[in-house]
Parts: C-alpha cells; structure tokens; sequence
C-alpha cells in the first residue's frame, strides 16, 4: 500500500455534495468508534448532520485524497493521510486566525491512531483528562495535547 504525500491530500469545506463520500465512512462503525455521534443508519441521517451540523460549525473540512473525500484515517489506515491533514489544517487555522495562540486536541486514550497522528502533527502531550466524556453511554479518559502558533509545526 502506497503512503499519501502532502501533495496528494487537501482540505476542502464539506457540502452536501460530499454526501456520498460521507455515508461511505460515517456508516461504519470502525469510523465512528470514537466519533461523538453514532453510526448512520442512511443517508438521510448523514444530509441531517451535514445540514445540522457540518455547515454552521466555523471550520469543518473534508480530508480529500486526490479530490475525493475520505474523511477519516479509519478508511486508509497507515498511509499517513490524517497527519498531513492535521498540519494542513493547522497551518490554515493559525493563518485564517493570525491571533490565535493555541490550538488544543482530545484524544480517547484508547484511541492509538489518533494519538500518534497528533504527535507527528506536533502536537504536545499535555496530560490525561479522566473521565472526561460520556461517550455512548461510557465515561471515557482523554488525552490533551496543545500546539503554540510559536511552536514547530
């Protein structure tokens, strides 16, 4: 399996015409293992949250992989897409909000990909928030960690 370059992957804002990319993934439960939300069950349920959800939130992008989105690492493990989307993504908000002095991410500790992603992103491991969330039905521990606009990323 070939490893995504930079060059490969971009960011765009999801719409729903990304719909079918997203039913794709968001009906998985590998994926939505630690989302906040469940599992879709239909499409519907994926216009609902794209509509609800996706378009007010003030910056949410699609992680494309050669223009088509993917979404998530989950659906192209080990290929190191999520971790360039990360310092993308990064790069656009510190430039997008030049007053912005932190950025900060919560991992579920049991969430190993998602934590090695922030690590090679650069971000710093701050400590463990126990307990943190209620996640479907189910308190959960969560790693914080913090990026610096001043910091290398």
């Amino acid at each position: 399996m070939a490893v995504a370059k930079f060059s490969d992957i971009a960011l765009h804002a999801m719409d729903l015409s990304d719909i079918n990319s997203f039913a794709a993934w968001a009906t998985d439960n590998r994926v939505s293992r630690f989302c906040t939300w469940d599992t879709f069950t239909s499409k519907e349920e994926g216009i609902r949250h794209i509509t609800n959800t996706v378009l007010p939130h003030p910056w949410y992008r699609a992680i494309c992989l050669d223009d088509h989105p993917v979404g998530s690492v989950s659906m192209r493990p080990g290929r190191g897409i999520m971790m360039w989307a990360v310092k993308m993504a990064v790069a656009a908000i510190f430039r997008e909000w030049p007053k912005l002095l932190r950025l900060q991410a919560l991992v579920d500790v049991e969430n190993v990909g998602s934590i090695r992603v922030q690590e090679k992103a650069g971000f710093r491991t701050e400590g463990v928030l126990r307990k943190y969330i209620v996640l479907k039905g189910r308190a959960r521990d969560l790693v914080t960690f913090s990026l610096l606009s001043s910091d290398d990323h």
